[in-house]
C-alpha cells in the first residue's frame, strides 16, 4: 500500500476516509441486522419447530378431570353455596330440611363425576379420598334422617358431622382436583 500512495498524501487520505466510512457503515448495519435478524434467526420460528414441549397423557388426563369437575361443582356451587353459604353447614337453619338434602345430592353426584373421570387413574389420591369421603357423608346423612327434622338429640348431634363434611364439599373437590394436576 505505501508504494501505492507515495507521494499522493491527499488521495491516501481520502482512501483511508472511504475504508473508515465503508468499515462503520457495516458495522452500523451489520450490529442492526445482527440484533434485527438474532430476533429473527437466532429464535426458532413456531412452524419451524415446536416451542413447548407436548404435553404428557397424565397432564392431559389432570388437566381434564380438573376442567369437568370444575364446571360441575361451580354450578352446584352457584345454586347451593358452600362453606357457611351451605344449607348444609352445621350453622345454617336449612340444615335439617329439603334443601340440604338436595345439595347432599348434587355434592354426592359431583362427587361421583370425580372417581368416575379419574377412573382408578394414578396421581389423583386426594381427590379419590375427598370423594370418596363426601359420598359416605351423604350416605350417612340420608340414612340418619337428617333431612327431615330429627328430634332426637342424639340424631340432630350425629348429623353434624356429615353436613359439615358436605357444606364444605365443593371447595374440597376443587383442591383435589387441583392437587391432581401435580400427580397426588
Amino acid at each position: 500500500m505505501t508504494r501505492l500512495f507515495k507521494g499522493g498524501g491527499m488521495m491516501k487520505r481520502q482512501v483511508l476516509r472511504a475504508v473508515a466510512v465503508v468499515g462503520l457503515s457495516g458495522a452500523v448495519i451489520t450490529g442492526c441486522s445482527s440484533s434485527e435478524g438474532a430476533d429473527r434467526t437466532d429464535q426458532p420460528s413456531a412452524s419451524s419447530s415446536p416451542s413447548v414441549e407436548p404435553v404428557s397423557a397424565k397432564a392431559q388426563a389432570a388437566e381434564k378431570v380438573k376442567l369437568v369437575v370444575e364446571e360441575r361443582i361451580s354450578v352446584d356451587e352457584g345454586q347451593f353455596g358452600s362453606g357457611t353459604n351451605s344449607p348444609c353447614s352445621t350453622s345454617s337453619p336449612q340444615m335439617f330440611t329439603a334443601k340440604c338434602k338436595a345439595a347432599a345430592a348434587a355434592t354426592s353426584e359431583a362427587a361421583g363425576l370425580a372417581l368416575r373421570e379419574i377412573n382408578g387413574r394414578q396421581g389423583f389420591t386426594t381427590l379419590d379420598s375427598v370423594a370418596r369421603k363426601l359420598q359416605d357423608a351423604v350416605r350417612t346423612y340420608g340414612t340418619l334422617g337428617c333431612a327431615t327434622s330429627p328430634t332426637a338429640a342424639d340424631t340432630r348431634k350425629a348429623c353434624l358431622e356429615p353436613a359439615a363434611v358436605i357444606a364444605q364439599g365443593f371447595p374440597d373437590l376443587r383442591s383435589g382436583a387441583n392437587v391432581g394436576l401435580a400427580g397426588k
